[in-house]
């Protein structure tokens, strides 16, 4: 059966080389990191504030936290006051 080359094979090469993963485990390690950086901003908002939530975190201090959190994004969004952040939750 022929393996289907992707756009990143160099990093699944890569992954393969350097750490035990089996190629189909490094090429689904691949995915998914990408669908992480490929997350929106609203996305990530949601998926924090119902993670946060879960945790039992009050709003007040889970908007404080994603607010401090969103600066550390590989590409970091734009600044977002608390009440955009709690319009992206609840509309």
């Amino acid at each position: 059966m022929l393996e289907r080359r992707t756009l990143h094979d160099d990093l699944v090469d890569h992954l393969v080389r350097s750490t035990p993963l089996a190629r189909g485990e490094a090429a689904r390690v691949v995915l998914d990191v990408l669908a992480y950086f490929d997350e929106t901003t609203e996305e990530f908002v949601r998926r924090r504030h119902r993670e946060l939530r879960a945790r039992g975190l009050t709003n007040e201090a889970i908007f404080e936290r994603i607010a401090e959190e969103l600066p550390r994004r590989a590409v970091a969004p734009p600044g977002l006051s608390l009440r955009q952040l709690r319009r992206i939750v609840y509309g």
